[in-house]
Order: structure tokens, then C-alpha cells, then sequence
């Protein structure tokens, strides 16, 4: 007559399975095999079978590292001469898999219980997700903690944590707080750099007055397009409004529906709509990519004056414009000031290092990356802001990126973009609400009516 029943047996086989990947804890391995039925005498014996003792993780001997991350291209051969020393001082073989789609990646090598060893991620939503099943190592076990909370801000590390354990370090990090624009344009024709929304205002006005378009923008991505309309709404919400609103709204504690959402909205579509401010618009910038949407400020003569989005924006000016001086010929000023009370608040994002198998080469190679001296190595080569305090100011390669650096550490409120924070549907219906808000305006009430039906079937 078999022990167990076949429930039982998998659920240990599961267990069993968990323990020689990713190690677990004494205590977490005996509660999860009381759970099965087992008596705490048995599942003491299956775990001193395992070769598990003492009060830690198990953890595997390894002289291989297997990485998953969306990096490609530039991002990737900058990432390479970061670990390219660690590789050679260590003896360990890092082999990176690059995928679009590190979601559906994931998804598959999880049921195929074949993780990879450390997976980049882009959000701290998909990080919650996957240390709520069970799928990540805390950092926290084997990172040196104090140096952790000296390197980084607790803004940082509390996003990074799960039910008080550090699952995530914030790698790359991206500003969102930048608005492009030419100082050498803006100096021939006598525009001052605005501190106010209000300011901002004038001076699209002003520029638009004089048969010139003030602004550059373009949604288009792909299956993801409208995503850069979401992070103007983002920036204007946490400036508007307020990080306690913005938290609510993230959450999915206040309804779509709520007039500071549509207030937001508005704002946003004083520059969508406004007379002369956009060349071709609406249709214009449901058509245009993104990158490419970034150039007009900077062709001569200039066809555009100003764009809004993240600080990784410089490598499209850069790679497009190769003789532009950073700080004369291109530069950004911050994103203007709406609400006094939240002057400075800053939206970004940020690639998350996580731990999904507990070996010795992981545990080196995540107590590596989080150093400031290999973050150095691709801040120096460009394309890189890190949130790590410790990273020299002077690394930066040119003074545009230094001063989004200090912007981003600077930052007294600083908030994730809000739809990566949000569930994947509503993250979806978000970005294609952008795009049917820039295309028919006057439908808003109805659109955000969508966006809280839609929410209302995903947050649990």
C-alpha cells in the first residue's frame, strides 16, 4: 500500500524540486512539507535527505551564470564589457539569452521548470508577481544589507522588496522627468526655458503664434504604441496631483473615473490639441514612431522645439545627430512645475536585477552588479543613469546625462511609471486609451469609463 497518495507525491517531488533549484530555507522546506501531510519528524528526515542543515538556503556550487534580459543591440555589448572582468577575475561563464518578450520567455521556461539563473526584469510589477509565487531568491539572504541601504535610496530599495524581503536591485534606471529642446534654437530666438506648466503654455503659444510647430510627438510602437502617451500622463498625475493620488490611482483605489484622472487627461490634451502645436496632428502622432519623432527639434532649420520623454531619449539624438553637442545643440530641462506642493516630482523606470536559482555564481555575480564600480563601466560608455549614490557624477560621459543622473537621485518624490505598475491588461487598455484619446478627445468620459471597466476585471 503506497505512503502517499499521488497529490501528496507531487506536491513533495515539487518540493523537492523548488529545494535543489532555487534553495529554500529550513524553515519555509519543513512548513511546506507539514503542508503536504508529512509529520515534522518526516519532513525533517526529507530534508536532511535533500542534504539541507542548519537555518539557510541551500545553495548550488556553480561556475555558470544562465541570464535572461530584453537588452539587445548597444544596451547588450555595454552590458557585456560590465561583465566581461567579473567573468575573467571569477572563473564564471555568463551566458545571456536576449528575447523581446521576457514575459512569454519566462512564462514558458517556468512550465518547463527551467529557469533562468537571474532574469532581468522591466518592471516591479512582473518582480511582485513571480516573489509572490514562489519564484525569486531575497537578495537580502546573502547581499550585504548596509551596503545595499548606503548604495541606494529607500525609495529604491522598497520598491525592489516584497513582504519585507529585497527581491530586486534597480539596475539601469530611466529618467522621465526631460523635456528635449535645442539651447542654441531657443537662444537665436529668444525663448526662456519654463519653470511652470503655465510658462510652458506661453511659450507653445508664443512659438505656435509665429507660424512655427512648438512641439514634436509620436506614439507609435508597435503592438505597445501609445505607451509614451501613458508616460506623459504619468508625469503630469504625480505633478498634478500628487504621489498619495498617484499611489491610489496605481492601486486602482480611486476609479479611472476620478476627476484628478481626467484632469490629467486634459492637461495632456492642451498639448495634443493645441492650435498649431503639432505638425499633422492628430493623425501625425498616431503615426509616428517614437525615435524618429525625437529628431524635428534638431534639424536645421528646426521643424520642432520641444519633445517630451525619458532621458534615454539622448542616444536617439545622438545616433541620429552624430556631430551634436551634448548641453549646446541639445539638452533637456526638467519637466515644469504644475502643483507647487509637488515641485520636482519625477516618473521613471528602471531594468530590475532578480535571482531565480540560488548558486555561488549568482550570489557573486548579483553582489557585483549592485557595486558602483561596475555600474561605472556602462555609465562611462553611455546610454546608462544608475540610482546607485555611489556611481561618481564625473563617470558620465557628456554633461546632459550627468545632469539627468542628478535629477533622478536628486528627486524628492520619485514614482515608477504608472502603467508598468498596473496589471498587463490594464497596462494594454491604458496605451490603446492614449491612442483613442489623441485621436477623438472629445470622447474622454467614455474612454476612461472603459479604462474602469477594464480595471474593475483585473486588480484582485
Amino acid at each position: 500500500m503506497p505512503i502517499y497518495d499521488s497529490h501528496q507525491r507531487n506536491a513533495i517531488d515539487q518540493l523537492v524540486e523548488d529545494f535543489s533549484r532555487r534553495g529554500l530555507s529550513r524553515r519555509e522546506f519543513l512548513k511546506r512539507a507539514m503542508a503536504t501531510g508529512l509529520s515534522v519528524s518526516a519532513a525533517s528526515t526529507l530534508l536532511a535527505a535533500c542534504g539541507g542543515s542548519g537555518g539557510t538556503s541551500s545553495v548550488i556550487q556553480s561556475n555558470k551564470v544562465d541570464l535572461l534580459t530584453t537588452w539587445g543591440g548597444d544596451e547588450l555589448d555595454s552590458f557585456k564589457a560590465v561583465v566581461g572582468p567579473f567573468e575573467s577575475q571569477n572563473s564564471i561563464t555568463i551566458n545571456i539569452e536576449s528575447t523581446k518578450d521576457v514575459n512569454a520567455t519566462l512564462t514558458t521556461r517556468l512550465a518547463g521548470n527551467n529557469p533562468p539563473d537571474i532574469a532581468v526584469l522591466p518592471n516591479p510589477g512582473k518582480m511582485q508577481q513571480l516573489a509572490g509565487q514562489n519564484h525569486l531568491i531575497a537578495l537580502d539572504s546573502f547581499l550585504d544589507m548596509g551596503t545595499v541601504h548606503s548604495d541606494y535610496s529607500s525609495a529604491w530599495t522598497d520598491l525592489g522588496s516584497y513582504k519585507g524581503h529585497l527581491y530586486a536591485i534597480f539596475y539601469k534606471a530611466a529618467n522621465k522627468g526631460t523635456v528635449w529642446y535645442s539651447p542654441t534654437q531657443f537662444q537665436a530666438n529668444g525663448y526662456q526655458v519654463p519653470a511652470t506648466w503655465n510658462d510652458l503654455m506661453s511659450l507653445s503659444t508664443q512659438i505656435a503664434s509665429s507660424g512655427k510647430f512648438p512641439w514634436s510627438m509620436g506614439v507609435e510602437s508597435g503592438s505597445a504604441s501609445g505607451w509614451p502617451a501613458a508616460d506623459w500622463i504619468a508625469q503630469i498625475y504625480l505633478n498634478q496631483a500628487g504621489p498619495d493620488m498617484y499611489d491610489k490611482w496605481v492601486a486602482h483605489t480611486i476609479p479611472w473615473t476620478d476627476p484628478s484622472i481626467k484632469t490629467a487627461f486634459q492637461t495632456f490634451g492642451q498639448i495634443v490639441n493645441g492650435t498649431h502645436y503639432i505638425n499633422g496632428a492628430p493623425q501625425s502622432i498616431l503615426a509616428t514612431n517614437y525615435q524618429p519623432a525625437s529628431y524635428p527639434p534638431f534639424t536645421s532649420p528646426p521643424q520642432a522645439y520641444m519633445y517630451y520623454l525619458g532621458d534615454f531619449t539622448e542616444t536617439f539624438i545622438t545616433g541620429q545627430f552624430k556631430t551634436a553637442t551634448p548641453g549646446t545643440d541639445f539638452n533637456f530641462f526638467p519637466f515644469p512645475t504644475i502643483n507647487n506642493a509637488y515641485k520636482g516630482a519625477v516618473t521613471g523606470g528602471a531594468d530590475l536585477i532578480t535571482a531565480m536559482r540560488n548558486t555561488t555564481a549568482v550570489q557573486k555575480l548579483v553582489t557585483y552588479l549592485e557595486t558602483a564600480k561596475a555600474q561605472e563601466i556602462w555609465v562611462k560608455r553611455g546610454g546608462f543613469t544608475s540610482p546607485n549614490k555611489k556611481v561618481d557624477l564625473a563617470a558620465y560621459p557628456d554633461p546632459v546625462a550627468k545632469a539627468s543622473a542628478q535629477q533622478l537621485q536628486g528627486a524628492n518624490i520619485y514614482r515608477f511609471g504608472a502603467d508598468d505598475l498596473m496589471p498587463a491588461q490594464v497596462e494594454d487598455a491604458f496605451w490603446k486609451a492614449m491612442l483613442s484619446y489623441i485621436a477623438t478627445p472629445d470622447q474622454l468620459d467614455s474612454i476612461l469609463s472603459n479604462m474602469e471597466s477594464v480595471a474593475a476585471q483585473s486588480y484582485h
